[in-house]
């Protein structure tokens, strides 16, 4: 089984910016019932079809393909949920390890959260000067709730 290992945070300040490349994602939800979510995602020029399963402190079950993007085009315009959650993504290399800064357009504008892949649950990390607030235990931050809940409305 595929598992993802993650911690959330908000993101302080531009310091990330000088070092960090971005990548256009848009993303849509086909299904996000109870604790397990269907992601259809574009990046770039790249689909991808993703099914998580329920949270489990920093943890959960991930499944991710890669699809035609035509194919994940046409899915994101007739199944998925609105609004869509539009972001550019950028990666650092800090510490050993591969932050992902997502920093929201549309309806989520404004809100930027970095995420950070870990091997375990207690894996210690040192955090960059530009880390903020964890949030990995609130919901609200999940892509999949910021569908039914975007920032702009909180």
């Amino acid at each position: 089984m595929a598992k993802e290992i993650e911690r959330k945070f908000l993101v302080n300040g531009d310091s990330w910016r000088e070092i960090a490349e971005g990548c256009v994602y848009c993303q849509g939800y086909i299904s996000t019932q109870k604790t397990v979510t269907v992601r259809i995602r574009i990046a770039g020029n790249q689909g991808y079809l993703t099914i998580k399963g329920p949270s489990v402190k920093y943890s959960r079950s991930e499944f991710e393909y890669s699809i035609p993007v035509q194919d994940a085009q046409e899915m994101i315009d007739t199944l998925c949920d609105r609004p869509l959650i539009e972001k550019t993504r950028y990666r650092i290399e800090f510490g050993g390890l591969t932050w992902e800064i997502d920093e929201f357009d549309g309806v989520n504008q404004g809100l930027i959260i970095a995420e950070v892949e870990l091997s375990d649950e207690e894996q210690q990390i040192e955090l960059p000067t530009w880390i903020g607030e964890e949030v990995s235990d609130d919901p609200k931050y999940f892509n999949s709730n910021l569908v039914k809940h975007p920032f702009s409305q909180w």
